[in-house]
């Protein structure tokens, strides 16, 4: 005999909740603290194991210096690959899909009514949070479930780090109807060993410095310390 499946119930406060924890966490997100744990609370949207978990990085976020919590925010998500925070970097790279696949997530954005200040980006988690929050529960787990994939390779390389930020991702992979586990990370060097330019002549293109005569390929990378501001989304 066959039973109903369970209709997801509602996670929108959750997963704003979950964008803003996952911003830059300077002086302005530690007032937000007590509200976002609130939240996470009222909504239960997650089970007790996994509220509990989000509770401590709410917690050590609060007791810390906030030059300590940026510090680590910036080794973190701003010098590695593994644990970056735009969904795009794990699937695309630098390569020249990347820039479609970002007008395509913005139109889909735009579709919905919402629209990205200048300069942000639409692979930028938090800002993807937000949108998925404005979307009906079925539509939300969907949209989660796709981006399952990026959302393990991250929360294992947190883990892997040891850090609490971990307890978000396996939260968004509950939200999804995933399975939060570990997957293998490929080896990478920090990113600031991974621009470092070449030793002069040497003619080598794997520090992103081309041969001689050979096209010189334009890599951008986010500026340490700065962190992609949230998009507005309608309340």
């Amino acid at each position: 005999m066959f039973g109903k499946k369970t209709p997801p119930a509602s996670a929108s406060l959750t997963l704003r909740a979950m964008a803003a924890l996952l911003s830059y966490p300077d002086a302005q997100l530690r007032g937000f603290i007590p509200g976002i744990g609130e939240v996470l609370h009222q909504e239960r949207a997650l089970s007790a194991t996994r509220l509990t978990e989000l509770d401590a990085l709410l917690d050590t976020l609060a007791r810390r210096d906030v030059l300590v919590n940026e510090a680590e925010y910036v080794s973190l998500f701003d010098r590695g690959r593994a644990t970056s925070l735009h969904l795009f970097e794990h699937v695309h790279g630098d390569s020249r899909d990347r820039g479609p696949a970002m007008i395509d997530l913005a139109q889909t954005y735009e579709k919905a009514g919402l629209y990205l200040a200048e300069g942000e980006l639409p692979d930028y988690l938090p800002a993807v949070l937000e949108f998925v929050s404005t979307q009906p529960p079925a539509e939300a787990r969907a949209f989660l479930s796709e981006m399952a994939h990026i959302f393990n390779a991250i929360f294992s390389a947190l883990q892997k780090h040891r850090s609490p930020y971990a307890s978000i991702l396996g939260a968004l992979l509950d939200l999804a109807g995933e399975k939060a586990e570990a997957v293998k990370l490929p080896v990478e060097e920090d990113l600031d060993d991974n621009w470092a330019e070449p030793p002069v002549f040497d003619g080598c293109s794997t520090k992103g410095q081309a041969r001689p005569g050979q096209a010189q390929p334009i890599q951008i990378v986010r500026r340490p310390g700065a962190s992609a501001p949230t998009p507005g989304v309608p309340s």
